[in-house]
């Protein structure tokens, strides 16, 4: 038997390691050549690692959540032939496709572990109790439930009993023959009479450890940084967006084949109008070379939560597509990154971000900066409330609108001013295409 080992490649250019966040197999499985090994995290991307042989695994370089450098060893895979076999991906799969090939190997015990391969333990003989009870053909929880299911009830009755934590055998009906709700109650009362019935409460359940690991450890880093690195300061002011919303659902109306207008394009359009009056908005600061980078194009970043967890995908140069335009990337952008289809380049290099719960909406969020940018921008809910309009009350509908910024970057008059000219654009949409 030949043993080959798998050695981690080259997954992208400069990523010296890589997380491992997912193993297909363990120690004594047997796997095909071309099936899915492990899921490896680099900085941005999940890459799928596939066994380049058939054969059976005898070694894993670690556990979820270690990280395992390029050209390691990543899983030693037990394969047909003589003398053991040093590779890393193709090459290593043509040496040992090139061996004789015998009969399928079974896993040797001694390479096996986990309860799934260990041997069956001694059967336990029964105590007497056991065995009565088996002779009769209850135990006592059989008993219990043959007993209560005896007792006649509506399916609503039993739910609730069951909810109260009543055993419906003690319950004695005022008819003689089925249990009511009526009957609950007046045992209900009896019993609290009594002071010893308590309602019950559903059990808790058990305590759970999960091991934060690939995307959920990246977030909780980059997070971590970001708060420890950036001055945080939010500021938030309210817009009345009723025209808006009006001329989204004219642009709706005639949009004919064109992608869905919601907010979101709508508001990208007015951030990157009002950009070059603020350039300081639209940043990147390297802390290290005491350097603030103001970028002239806007490419912004899309905050998407996908099963993986926060994802930030990239609107590159936002500032020169029209909303339809925008509208199809947004739906493309995020289709990927929850489908975990986005590329690499796809989510970096984000000069500004914007944050949106979508309908779960929110009256106000201080969002977190996504480093090294510094600002960060998030629409709340839209509500409908009475306002003033001179002497008279009319319906509006009115959004929050939130900003972080880094303070060491942006100062508390640049980040209002900011969202004033965005207040003055989005209460007045016709001037989002105006010249």
């Amino acid at each position: 038997m030949a043993r080959f080992s798998f050695r981690l490649p080259d997954i992208g250019e400069g990523i010296a390691e890589a997380e491992i966040v997912a193993w297909h197999v363990k120690v004594g499985d047997r796997i095909e050549e071309d099936s899915q090994l492990a899921d490896m995290m680099t900085d941005k991307a999940t890459v799928e690692m596939e066994s380049p042989v058939t054969g059976v695994v005898v070694e894993l370089a670690g556990e979820v959540g270690d990280m395992v450098a390029i050209g390691s060893t990543l899983a030693v895979i037990e394969v047909e032939g003589e003398g053991d076999v040093e590779a890393d991906g193709v090459g290593g799969a043509s040496a040992a496709a090139a061996a004789p090939s015998p009969d399928p190997i079974p896993a040797r015990p001694e390479l096996v572990e986990g309860p799934s391969f260990s041997s069956a333990p001694e059967e336990k003989k029964d105590s007497p109790s056991t065995s009565t009870r088996r002779e009769t053909g209850h135990t006592g929880l059989e008993e219990k439930i043959a007993q209560t299911l005896k007792t006649l009830a509506s399916p609503a009755v039993r739910a609730r009993a069951a909810d109260l934590g009543i055993d419906l055998a003690q319950v004695h009906p005022a008819d003689g023959e089925r249990v009511r709700h009526a009957d609950l109650d007046a045992y209900l009362r009896y019993s609290a009479g009594q002071g010893y019935h308590a309602p019950h409460s559903r059990r808790a359940r058990a305590d759970e450890a999960v091991k934060v690991v690939g995307m959920r450890r990246r977030i909780a880093e980059n997070m971590s940084a970001s708060k420890r690195a950036i001055p945080h300061f939010t500021y938030v002011e309210e817009i009345d967006v009723t025209a808006l919303e009006a001329m989204r659902a004219d642009l709706n109306g005639a949009r004919g084949n064109r992608p869905k207008l919601t907010m979101l394009p709508l508001l990208i359009v007015a951030i990157c109008r009002t950009v070059p009056q603020f350039p300081m908005i639209n940043a990147r600061y390297d802390d290290e070379g005491g350097v603030v980078t103001r970028h002239g194009a806007v490419h912004l970043g899309m905050a998407t939560q996908t099963d993986a967890g926060l994802m930030v995908p990239v609107i590159r140069d936002a500032q020169d597509k029209n909303v339809w335009q925008l509208a199809s990337e947004i739906s493309r952008l995020a289709d990927a990154a929850r489908s975990g289809k986005a590329k690499s380049e796809e989510l970096s290099g984000s000069t500004l971000t914007i944050t949106s719960l979508g309908p779960l909406g929110g009256i106000a969020t201080t969002p977190v900066i996504n480093k090294p940018e510094v600002a960060i921008i998030g629409p709340n809910k839209i509500v409908e409330r009475p306002i003033f309009v001179g002497d008279d009350i009319v319906r509006a509908k009115l959004m929050n609108l939130s900003i972080s910024c880094d303070h060491r970057v942006v100062d508390g008059w640049d980040a209002a001013s900011f969202v004033q000219a965005l207040k003055k654009l989005l209460e007045t949409p016709v001037l989002l295409f105006a010249d």
